[in-house]
C-alpha cells in the first residue's frame, strides 16, 4: 500500500460554465489479490488513478505489471478467485464498490464497454456475429429481435466493416483478425458506453491493421464522446495516441504524466529501461551495431512480502535505500516513485546522501555483418510457387479454386546474413518460411540449400538436408510436447537425427543451454513453468542442436514484452557471430526487422514488391506499400512521424482466392493508374522495386546508404 491514502489529484479545467471537471472514473488505493492454491497474488498495491471525460489514458508495464488486472478489477470480470479487497472504484462519482450487484452490472453493461487483446477467445464461435454483437442490447435495454438486429448493423457500419448487412450472419472464424477487433469494438460501443476499455487491442494485428484500428478508436471517441483507457506493452502505440500515460510496474503505478512530458522527459528508471529497450531507441542513438539495453532479471513474485522500491533488484541505480524505503508517488503534474529519479534528484520520505550511480559495464559495440557478394548463398528460393486447393461449403466440398499464397518469389540468402521478410498478415511470408525449412512442399520454383535442391528429394536425403535449416516458431509453447522435460524436447531433434550416443547428446545439450544463458536446473522443468522469454530460448536451442547453418525465425519476438524481446534479439545476433549464422527473420514488426537484418525483402499477397538493403528500404522505400508499412509503424519519437512520407492504405488484404490482376497491390493504391493492371517486374540492382511508379527514382534509394537522402 502507499504511504498515503489520499488520492493524488490533479487540476482540471473549468467547464464551460465555471465548475470543474471531475473525472469520469477514479480508482482511489485500489488492491486487487488472486487467491491460488500455493498462495495468494497481492495483483495490485494501492493502484490510483483518474481519467477525465473524452480523455486517453494510457496503461503501459511488462507482462504482469498489474495493468490488465487493473481494467479487469474495473469491470468486475477477475478470473476465478480474484477479489477486490480495498480501496475504491468511482465511476461518475459514485463507488461501484457499495452499489447493488444489479445496479453495478447495469452500469458496467452500458455505461462501460471492454475490448480483449484476442477477439477470436472473446467471441462465441458457434454464434453469429450480429446475434454476439446485439446481446447488450437485449440484456440491458430490452430491445426487441428485429430493432436489435438493426443497432447491430449500424454499429458494425460505423466501426468501418464492410458490407454489415451481411457480415451479421457470419461467424467469427470467416472474418480476418482486424475484422473480429472490428467487431469486438463494436459490441463495446453497443450501448453508447462512456468509458472504453482497450486492452492489449492491436498486439496480435500486423502494423496496417494496428493503424486501422487505432484510428477508429480515436474517431469513436470523438463521436461518441467518451474516455478511453487504452491497456498495452507497446510505448509507440501510446506515444501517438494518448493524453496522458500511467507506467505500472508490479502491481503499481510507479510514473503518471502527460504523454508529451514522460516521452520528453521520463523520471522513473523503469520508465528509462523501457524506452532504452526498444530497437528504434538504439538505432537512433548508436546505430544498428549497438546492443538493445536488456532489463536484468524478472519482475518480483507478488505473492510474497515485498519491502522497498519493486524495481530495485533490476535497476543499474539501485542504493541500500531503494531496497528499504517504499516510496509513494510524488509531484505535481509529473508523478513519480524513484529515489533516484533520471534528474539524478533525490526523492522522497527520507534524507539521502549522494546516489551512488552503477553503470553497467560497457559493452563492445558489436561490429556489423559483412556478406561478400560473391558468396555462395546458403539458401537460394528460385519461382518459388504455393498454391493450396480451396473447397467450397456442403458435403460435397467440390473444389472453389486454388489459393495463391506464394507467387513467383526468389531471393538469396548468404553465410552469416539476416534476411527480413516482412508484410501484413495474409502475405504469405510464414508459408515461405514453412517452406524453407521443408514442412511443406512447393507447387513450383526451387529452394536450394547449399545448393542442393530440397524439394526434390525425399526420404533418408530430405531428413539429412534438415540439418542445415531449423525453425524458430513465434509461440514456442505451442511448438512444445506439454508432457515433455526440457531434457527430452532439446534431445529430441538429435535422436530422431541420431546424432551421437547418450553421453554426446547429454554433453551437446549442456552446451545449447549455456549458448542460450539458461541454468542447468532448467533440464527437468515442463514447458509450462516457464516465462514467455525463457520459452524463446528452449526454443532457439532447439533449433540449434543440429548444428544448423540457417535459422528461419517466424515472428520470434512478435509476443514478448519489449524489455525480453531486448534479450532475445541480442542473443540472435551473439549467436549469429559466434556461429556464422544465417537468418530469415520474418516479422511485421519493420522498426525489428530494421534492427536486425541485412537486406529486406517486402512480401504483399504472394508476391515480393520490393527488395534490397535494410537501411535503404526503411529510409527510402520506393514501393508505396513499403512507404506504407513505414509510416504505420508507431514510434515513441515525435519527429519520426512528422518526416514520413504519408502513405496510407484502406481496406481489407484482397482474398488470396481470387488475387487482382496486375499488380496486386493496386486495389488498395493511392497512385494506382490504368497501367497498374500489367504485372511489374522487380526491377534494379541492390535495391529492387516492383512498381510502375515508385516513390523515389534508384539514384535516390542509393544515396540513402550514405546518409544523404531526405
Amino acid at each position: 500500500m502507499s504511504e498515503s491514502t489520499e488520492p493524488k489529484v490533479r487540476q482540471h479545467q473549468a467547464a464551460g460554465d465555471g465548475t470543474a471537471v471531475q473525472p469520469l472514473l477514479e480508482l482511489r488505493d485500489l488492491d486487487t489479490d488472486i487467491a491460488l492454491r500455493r498462495g495468494t497474488v497481492h495483483a495490485l498495491d494501492g493502484v490510483s488513478l483518474e481519467v477525465m471525460p473524452g480523455e486517453t489514458l494510457g496503461v503501459v508495464g511488462e507482462s504482469g505489471s498489474g495493468k490488465t488486472m487493473t481494467a479487469l478489477s474495473i469491470m468486475g470480470l477477475l478470473p476465478q478467485g480474484g477479489q477486490v479487497t480495498g480501496g475504491q472504484i468511482l465511476f461518475e462519482g459514485r463507488d461501484l464498490r457499495s452499489l447493488p450487484a444489479d445496479e453495478v452490472r447495469r452500469t458496467r453493461g452500458v455505461r462501460m464497454g471492454m475490448v480483449f487483446q484476442d477477439p477470436l477467445t472473446s467471441l462465441n464461435p458457434t454464434m453469429r456475429i450480429g446475434y454476439q454483437v446485439a446481446e447488450p442490447l437485449r440484456v440491458h435495454e430490452g430491445v426487441g429481435k428485429a430493432e436489435a438486429r438493426e443497432r447491430a448493423v449500424e454499429i458494425l457500419r460505423r466501426v468501418g466493416m464492410p458490407r454489415p448487412d451481411r457480415i451479421v450472419d457470419n461467424y467469427p472464424h470467416e472474418l480476418s483478425g482486424g475484422m473480429r477487433q472490428r467487431v469486438a469494438i463494436a459490441m463495446a460501443l453497443v450501448c453508447s458506453p462512456r468509458l472504453l476499455i482497450a486492452d492489449e487491442p492491436t498486439t496480435a494485428l500486423d502494423v496496417t491493421t494496428q493503424r486501422q484500428i487505432l484510428e477508429l478508436i480515436d474517431d469513436l471517441r470523438e463521436e461518441f464522446g467518451m474516455a478511453v483507457i487504452l491497456v498495452t506493452h507497446d510505448l509507440g502505440v501510446i506515444a501517438g495516441r494518448a493524453d496522458r500515460v500511467a507506467v505500472m510496474y508490479a502491481g503499481r503505478v510507479v510514473e503518471t504524466a502527460a504523454t508529451a512530458e514522460l516521452f520528453r522527459s521520463p523520471r522513473h528508471r523503469y520508465t528509462e529501461a523501457l524506452m532504452e529497450a526498444l530497437p528504434e531507441t538504439a538505432v537512433r542513438e548508436a546505430g544498428k551495431e549497438a546492443r538493445l539495453y536488456s532489463i536484468p532479471g524478472l519482475p518480483p513474485d507478488l505473492s510474497r512480502p515485498l519491502t522497498g522500491c519493486r524495481f530495485a533488484p533490476r535497476c543499474r541505480h539501485v542504493t541500500d535505500e531503494c531496497r528499504s524505503t517504499d516510496v509513494a508517488l510524488s509531484g505535481g503534474e509529473h508523478q513519480f516513485a524513484c529515489l533516484h529519479p533520471v534528474s539524478g534528484t533525490p526523492t522522497g520520505p527520507v534524507t539521502l546522501p549522494a546516489p551512488v550511480v552503477r553503470e553497467p559495464a560497457p559493452v563492445e559495440a558489436a561490429a556489423p555483418v559483412r556478406v561478400e557478394s560473391t558468396a555462395t548463398p546458403v539458401l537460394s528460393v528460385q519461382n518459388l510457387v504455393k498454391n493450396y486447393a480451396a473447397h467450397g461449403r456442403g458435403l460435397l466440398r467440390r473444389n472453389a479454386g486454388q489459393v495463391s499464397a506464394v507467387a513467383d518469389v526468389s531471393f538469396e540468402v548468404a553465410p552469416g546474413e539476416t534476411f527480413g521478410l516482412v508484410g501484413e498478415s495474409g502475405c504469405g511470408k510464414s508459408t515461405v518460411g514453412r517452406l524453407a525449412v521443408g514442412l511443406e512442399r512447393p507447387s513450383a520454383g526451387q529452394i536450394l540449400l547449399d545448393g542442393t535442391d530440397l524439394a526434390g528429394l525425399a526420404g533418408r536425403e530430405r531428413r539429412r538436408m534438415h540439418r542445415q535449416v531449423q525453425l524458430m516458431f513465434q509461440d514456442s509453447y505451442a511448438a512444445m510436447n506439454p508432457r515433455m522435460r526440457v531434457d527430452a524436447i532439446l534431445a529430441e531433434p538429435l535422436e530422431i537425427q541420431k546424432v551421437g550416443d547418450g553421453a554426446a547428446r547429454r554433453a551437446r545439450i549442456t552446451s545449447l543451454l549455456d549458448q542460450v544463458g539458461l541454468s542447468r536446473r532448467v533440464l527437468e522443468r515442463y514447458p509450462h513453468e516457464f516465462s514467455g522469454g525463457q520459452l524463446q530460448r528452449i526454443g532457439l536451442a532447439r533449433s540449434l542442436a543440429l548444428q544448423p547453418r540457417l535459422i528461419v525465425g517466424d515472428e520470434p519476438v512478435s509476443a514478448l514484452d519489449v524489455s525480453i524481446q531486448a534479450q532475445v534479439l541480442n542473443l540472435m545476433r551473439d549467436l549469429q557471430r559466434e556461429l556464422g549464422l544465417a537468418y530469415v527473420f520474418i516479422s511485421h514488426d519493420l522498426s525489428v526487422v530494421d534492427y536486425m537484418a541485412d537486406r529486406i525483402g517486402v512480401m504483399y499477397l504472394g508476391k515480393l514488391v520490393e527488395v534490397g538493403p535494410a537501411r535503404e528500404v526503411v529510409r527510402a522505400a520506393r514501393h508505396p506499400y513499403t512507404q506504407a508499412l513505414i509510416d504505420a509503424v508507431p514510434s515513441i519519437t515525435p519527429s519520426a512521424t512528422a518526416a514520413r512520407d504519408g502513405v496510407t492504405i484502406q481496406g481489407e488484404l484482397p482474398s488470396a482466392l481470387n488475387p487482382p490482376t496486375g499488380c496486386r497491390f493496386r486495389t488498395r493504391c493511392p497512385l494506382a493508374q490504368e497501367i497498374c493492371e500489367t504485372e511489374p517486374p522487380l526491377a534494379g540492382d541492390r535495391h529492387q522495386v516492383a512498381c510502375h511508379f515508385p516513390l523515389r527514382p534508384e539514384a535516390d534509394a542509393v544515396s540513402a546508404q550514405t546518409g544523404t537522402a531526405a
